[in-house]
């Protein structure tokens, strides 16, 4: 069963602290690239989140992080898992991936979502919109972007939104920058990926991921459109160190683990690490990749 994999890194509080961050994130996405790693994703988050560690936690602005990643790396695609919709004006969103697809060699995807960590939004002065409201305006994006990116200057004007010209210079590198959504919101999420989206992003076990796919099936289905047509990817956490109770996860019960996302229609599994701090946590994972290679 095909599966690629991209690795997502979701703290950078490392040993050696702040000073060693460039260094220690250059080594890890290189060892990412050599293992067989497809992509390298950060989080689009400001202030770390409660699942993932406290709010003192060391955190770096995505998309800067990811305009070093372009920099440091020669073949992995770069993006934010996910880009928090109501953190930047829409606009200027795609302009800065439309940078970073020009900088990177053509290697951006726009990973995109509603947001949700309503705590960041109050630290920094943000509103906090209602989960309809921003869903609304994640549909905005998912129509003005591809707009942005594309030929002319067209004026838009969405349910929240409004852009007199919808114009960026350079344009991206790819013909088509590749949109994910990230969520499983049944009613709203998916029949938006169904939509507009190239790819979307899942949670949970195999089970889980047969339903949603069943829902975006049915949503696919009113939009006139092919499943097939939607790259299908997951977000989950692989330890290859030994957890705080001494077990261990063999390669073996890693590669049965993503077989069975495989087999429920997983195309490209994003994994984070949490014992993540060098290189060696990624060399190690390598062998999973492997087994998955034809």
């Amino acid at each position: 069963m095909p599966l690629t994999f991209g690795l997502q890194v979701p703290n950078f509080t490392w040993s050696g602290g702040p000073a060693e961050l460039g260094p220690k994130l250059t080594a890890i996405a290189r060892a990412a690239e050599a293992s067989g790693f497809e992509s390298v994703w950060v989080m689009d988050h400001f202030i770390q989140i409660p699942m993932a560690g406290r709010e003192w936690d060391e955190m770096l602005d995505s998309y800067t992080a990811l305009a070093f990643l372009a920099g440091v790396t020669e073949r992995v695609r770069l993006g934010a898992m996910v880009t928090g919709v109501t953190y930047r004006n829409v606009a200027h969103l795609g302009k800065i991936i439309a940078t970073l697809d020009v900088l990177s060699g053509g290697r951006a995807i726009c990973g995109i979502g509603a947001a949700w960590f309503e705590r960041e939004h109050r630290a920094y002065g943000w509103t906090f919109p209602s989960v309809r409201e921003r869903l609304d305006l994640l549909e905005d994006a998912l129509q003005v972007l591809p707009l942005i990116w594309g030929k002319g200057s067209p004026a838009f004007k969405g349910k929240v939104i409004e852009v007199p010209e919808a114009l960026c210079y350079p344009r991206p590198l790819q013909e088509h920058v590749p949109i994910l959504v990230g969520g499983g919101g049944e009613r709203r999420t998916l029949k938006l990926v169904a939509q507009y989206a190239d790819a979307c992003n899942l949670f949970g076990d195999a089970a889980s991921v047969a339903h949603k796919l069943a829902v975006l099936h049915g949503h696919c289905a009113d939009a006139d459109r092919d499943l097939a047509d939607i790259t299908v990817t997951h977000l989950s956490s692989a330890r290859m160190s030994p957890d705080r109770e001494g077990r261990v996860m063999t390669v073996e019960d890693h590669v049965g683990h993503y077989r069975q996302l495989a087999e429920a229609g997983v195309q490209t599994a994003i994994v984070n690490l949490p014992d993540l701090d060098g290189p060696q946590t990624v060399e190690a994972f390598a062998p999973v990749i492997a087994a998955f290679r034809g």
